[in-house]
């Protein structure tokens, strides 16, 4: 077990849509190396590891999940990683961190769960030092077409609150922070999910994968976010927002 490596178990610590290479695209939107980074909604802390092995940032992740953030510390320390990285249990509204703490929040695939999106952003705000940018790849609505479940974050509407794109740009603005970039994704998650498809037809499921952590529910799941990306009714956006 000593030579377990970060490549080893990226299959199943990055649970988002296209995984490793969006988060690497993301931590390239700016000159990162070196800061201190906050991943709000960290799971099972693949990004943190990441950015703290290749761009030699100090990570602190947070997660409602606190079985993921167990798991985050132990996978941390199986690959030698636990000094650059931490992990706490906590409510995204709720940082329990003080003012201008960090230079960069991070967060992936996180907002769709959370009811409350103006004290969601007002908090990565408040934590952020000025001059400190905010990263984000998310999920969102497009258009009025109803949404249908399962999905990955949610098996039914009664735990997913998703909004458009204008929507967040309004809150995040409102919490004081100024848009630097907006990237449609889409295409690319599209492109993702159907050689994803492809390879599934082909070969037996990884035995690292999403599939650890969604189960028997991983394809219904995965082909309606699919469905819902390519009508255009759910979007993949990525940005920088600096305070």
């Amino acid at each position: 077990m000593d030579k377990v490596k970060r490549s080893d178990i990226a299959g199943v610590d990055e649970f988002h849509v296209r995984g490793a290479a969006v988060s690497r695209e993301l931590a390239n939107s700016i000159d990162i190396n070196g800061l201190n980074v906050l991943d709000v909604g960290c799971g099972l802390g693949g990004p943190s590891r990441m950015l703290a092995e290749e761009y030699n940032c100090q990570t602190t992740g947070i997660d409602l999940s606190n079985e993921y953030i167990r798991t985050a510390a132990k996978l941390s320390q199986l690959v030698k990683l636990q000094d650059k990285t931490s992990f706490f249990q906590g409510d995204a509204t709720q940082l329990p961190f003080e003012d201008h703490a960090f230079d960069v929040v991070w967060t992936q695939h996180v907002q769709m769960n959370i009811p409350d999106k103006g004290k969601f952003y007002s908090e990565i705000s408040r934590v952020l030092k000025t001059g400190g940018c905010f990263l984000f790849y998310e999920i969102l609505k497009k258009g009025d077409g109803e949404i249908g479940y399962p999905m990955p974050w949610a098996s039914d509407d009664s735990h997913s609150f998703l909004f458009m794109a204008e929507e967040m740009d309004g809150f995040v603005t409102g919490s004081g922070l100024t848009r630097i970039q907006f990237k449609d994704q889409t295409q690319a998650g599209i492109d993702y999910f159907e050689a994803l498809v492809n390879k599934l037809k082909e070969f037996r499921p990884p035995k690292m994968g999403l599939n650890v952590l969604m189960g028997e529910t991983t394809k219904p799941k995965l082909m309606n976010l699919l469905t819902h990306l390519k009508e255009g009714e759910l979007e993949l956006i990525s940005g920088v927002y600096r305070k």
